[in-house]
């Protein structure tokens, strides 16, 4: 029965895909399978040897070792998309609020006092620092043009804004969903030059580390408003306080509260909410629960961050799962291995992604104990698991 440890509040109805009959679930497992997370950070945890994957109720996997995990052989899952739709409706929200300057409109009218009649004079008298504008025709810059930057980009259209987008890694489906009158940049720069409003949706990675910094600020329409619900440290927050300080930028909206951030006026910073709906943590539970469920008992693999996708219906009772560098040969050494145990391949599929690579073979006889010796001692094997189906 396969054990998984769940760490942080995983939502029951993603719990839920876990049989009872077939898996032990809890907070307090020993020798897990599996890992379930949300934002508890990972990366100084001694991950159990037992462990074969990580699943994150989440986008962002910046809080896991992926790169402890690859050399283990193991996948780290994420929920990318799950939690897309409210993202945008916060970052549509925030793009509401700042144009009507709705924070400090909010914070005028809590500190007044007195009868009606005095608060209706102080409300006419007051009202007018408070003008905002209107976000037809203004120029809405996406930096990051997947799930959620796609469905913002649709909602900004809807709302009558020209969108503007840069995203070098997109991919086709991802190109597939994104409406066409959005106008494609061929540089961040040119986002930023461009727009009234920016709003960035990249992963947190080494290369996008303060992508928004003072250089890239100081390229922005004087009066624009800068939005970050992507990952803290996108963002060069200094250099956003400078520039609010110097009047260029007009307001910064983010879902990541700092301690340069507080206290100066036009930042308004959310608590991280940016998944925190019911919805969205129901998608993200399901969505990982699923996968890690599959990879289990299948060897499927299906939206992890460091292996390729690879999906294999089966056909025989014996499948092999192998992770292992990506070097020449290693699909005819493990050819070679299992033609020398006697054994008949009935269906292989190998992909690639960077140097990690991931083969699933099914075989029609079962698989010796040797073999899987013999297949994890060859140079560049990091993982091999053996799935035999039970009937």
């Amino acid at each position: 029965m396969p054990n998984i440890l769940i760490i942080n509040a995983i939502a029951k109805v993603g719990l839920d895909r876990f049989p009872s009959a077939q898996y032990k679930v809890g907070p307090k497992i020993t020798d897990p399978d599996a890992i379930l997370v949300r934002s508890q950070n990972l990366r100084d945890m001694d991950i159990p040897a037992s462990v074969k994957a990580i699943g994150r109720a989440g986008a962002g996997v910046n809080n896991i070792p992926v790169e402890k995990m690859s050399l283990r052989g193991m996948p780290v899952f994420n929920a990318p998309g799950a939690n897309a739709n409210a993202v945008k409706e916060l970052v549509i929200a925030a793009l509401l609020i700042s144009s009507r300057n709705i924070a400090p409109a909010l914070a005028f009218v809590a500190g007044l006092s007195g009868d009606d009649k005095t608060l209706h004079k102080l409300v006419e008298d007051g009202k007018k620092a408070f003008s905002g504008t209107e976000l037809p025709g203004r120029a809405l810059g996406i930096v990051g043009l997947g799930k959620i930057g796609s469905l913002v980009a649709d909602a900004a259209i809807k709302l009558g804004m020209n969108v503007i987008g840069y995203d070098p890694h997109i991919t086709v489906d991802a190109a597939w969903g994104l409406p066409a009158a959005v106008k494609k940049a061929n540089s961040i720069e040119e986002v930023l030059k461009a727009s009234d409003y920016v709003t960035i949706h990249v992963p947190l990675v080494e290369a996008t580390k303060n992508l928004v910094n003072a250089t890239r600020l100081g390229l922005m329409k004087k009066g624009a408003i800068l939005l970050n619900f992507a990952r803290d440290g996108i963002v060069d927050d200094k250099a956003v306080v400078a520039a609010l300080k110097a009047d260029n930028l007009r307001g910064y909206i983010c879902d990541f509260p700092a301690q340069v951030l507080q206290g100066v006026p036009r930042v308004i910073a959310t608590p991280h909410l940016g998944a925190s709906t019911e919805e969205a943590e129901d998608n993200c539970a399901i969505m990982v629960a699923d996968q890690v469920r599959d990879f289990l008992e299948h060897g499927n693999i299906r939206n992890s961050v460091n292996l390729p996708d690879v999906v294999m219906q089966r056909e025989s009772l014996y499948r092999l799962c192998i992770v292992n560098a990506n070097v020449p040969n290693m699909v005819g050494q493990i050819s070679t291995a299992m033609a020398e145990a006697g054994l008949n391949i009935h269906d292989m599929l190998n992909k690639s992604r960077g140097d990690m690579a991931y083969t699933l073979v099914d075989v029609d006889s079962p698989v010796p104990a040797a073999l899987i010796d013999k297949l994890s001692a060859i140079e560049g094997v990091r993982s091999v698991r053996y799935l035999p189906l039970q009937g």
